[in-house]
């Protein structure tokens, strides 16, 4: 493959170009990268440039700014892209396979291992749950940061900000992206082609076309489901977790934060697991040295197993990989098309509005299922006013790490709300059982500490702290109380 420039620099007359080395030097540089990929896309990508570009001159800072500026309108994580086109550039097609392999292969096999642990953590112990109460509570802040930083990039005029905003709202009242974010784009480009009118009729067509797919197809009861507790990993087929996949890949404009919406609906829309164990996913991905995509690995995990979690992971970065290794001399003339750029920008106004409406839709589903809702209004306030006082590339994981220590500390030391034992035997022995149990709940530890009251009825028993205030969700502690008194133990 020539090695001439895919963009000729229009600064200079002369492009530098990348030094000679194998593809084997190639895979294990970028692999570095990856290993040290902390702090998300604008910290990955300064690390990329002060090593490629300012120290070893693979290619002019010039023509540099202007690959970011393609990579930012194209879906897929910016950081990721810029690796494969590097790569490319060195040794060609493989070379930019083997460069996007290395930059995502820490990230991956990390979340992978944490995915496998995460069925093995006892979270039956009060304080386990109650730490990642914390956790899911500074990533929703960061989802709100998130939104903010990617708006004020996206929504720069009337027009934008409308779409974010409709888009939003039609979110939260149950249409489909597949309506909202055609739309967004066609109206933005109709609009600011002095075609106003125009697109009016196009969101108003919209409209008419989510009320009747609302009233031809029932809204389904996914109520439930966000707050399902997946107990091991499914059996959803690969192939549908590779498509799922593919479809957030191809829509994460604007960042990798744009994959939530369309990573939840299948994930928790579809009943893989529930909004706890999404944002659990999310908070995993924030501590590692990988593009905050890679969550997508412990949702195909949780849902299809190890198999699952190749799927859905091939599936979110094959168009990151695809765009610079297909379209690589050809990307810039693509995305600089008037008409292009326009759609793709309403498009990104849309999915802004898409992430904003998520993050409602979580944060409501958090505080609605927990019953300590000034403590996770207080964590996530917290962490947001940190998120934005501190810049740092290890701000994200060092605010989730003591977020968690927070709810630990304030929670993860007091009693479940209620015991419920059934007496599942009748005769004689049953009232032998009973006192059995009885007693067993008086000797524990936390009845030691936290003194209970007692109700007996005919078919069950049932125990709860003596003071109200010390209520406290048996969500995580459920599995314990069970372990502890048997089979016939059941927690409300």
């Amino acid at each position: 493959m020539s090695k001439s420039p895919a963009f000729p620099d229009r600064a200079t007359a002369q492009e530098p170009s990348p030094p000679a080395m194998t593809h084997g030097g190639l895979f294990l540089r970028f692999l570095k990268f990856g290993a040290l990929a902390f702090g998300g896309p604008v910290a990955q990508i300064a690390m990329v440039r002060r090593e490629l570009v300012d120290e070893e001159r693979w290619m002019s800072s010039a023509r540099f700014n202007r690959l970011l500026a393609v990579m930012q309108v194209l879906p897929g994580p910016e950081a990721h892209e810029l690796c494969v086109h590097l790569g490319m550039r060195a040794k060609g097609r493989w070379g930019g396979l083997l460069a996007g392999l290395g930059f995502m292969l820490p990230g991956f096999v990390l979340m992978l291992l944490l995915s496998w642990l995460y069925f093995r953590i006892d979270f039956d112990r009060s304080w386990v749950g109650a730490a990642f109460l914390g956790v899911q509570a500074a990533v929703i802040a960061l989802i709100i940061r998130a939104v903010h930083r990617i708006g004020e990039h996206v929504l720069v005029d009337r027009w934008l900000w409308a779409v974010g905003i409709v888009a939003g709202v039609a979110a939260l009242l149950g249409v489909t992206f597949w309506i909202t974010l055609p739309a967004s784009g066609v109206v933005y480009l109709l609009a600011k082609a002095g075609r106003k009118g125009l697109a009016l009729g196009v969101a108003a067509l919209a409209a008419v076309v989510a009320i009747a797919v609302t009233l031809v197809i029932p809204e389904k009861a996914a109520e439930a489901a966000t707050v399902l507790v997946a107990e091991s990993p499914g059996s959803v087929a690969s192939l549908v977790l590779f498509l799922s996949g593919l479809k957030a890949g191809l829509l994460t404009f604007g960042g990798a934060y744009t994959a939530i919406p369309f990573l939840r609906n299948d994930a928790v829309g579809r009943g893989w697991m529930g909004d706890g164990q999404f944002l659990d996913g999310l908070a995993l991905s924030g501590i590692l040295p990988a593009p905050l995509i890679i969550f997508s690995t412990f949702i195909g995990y949780v849902a299809g197993g190890p198999l699952g979690a190749v799927a859905i992971t091939a599936g979110i970065f094959l168009p990151a990989f695809a765009f610079s290794l297909i379209f690589y001399d050809r990307l810039e003339t693509l995305v600089e098309a008037p008409r292009v750029k326009l759609l793709l920008e309403g498009v990104a106004a849309g999915v802004v509005g898409l992430i904003a409406a998520t993050t409602l839709e979580l944060g409501r589903g958090l505080l609605s299922s927990q019953g300590r809702t000034l403590l996770v209004i207080a964590i996530a306030t917290g962490a947001l006013i940190t998120l934005y006082l501190w810049k740092g590339k290890l701000a994200p994981p060092v605010i989730l790490l003591a977020c968690g220590l927070v709810a630990a500390t304030s929670l993860g030391l007091r009693a479940p709300d209620v015991y419920v034992l059934d007496r599942a035997e009748k005769g004689e022995s049953q009232d032998r059982r009973l006192e059995a149990q009885l007693q067993t709940l008086r000797s524990s530890p936390t009845s030691q500490e936290r003194p209970f009251t007692f109700n007996q009825t005919p078919e069950h028993l049932s125990a709860k702290p003596a003071d109200p205030a010390l209520d406290f969700d048996l969500q995580s502690a459920s599995r314990q109380i069970e372990a502890r008194f048997g089979q016939d133990v059941h927690v409300r």
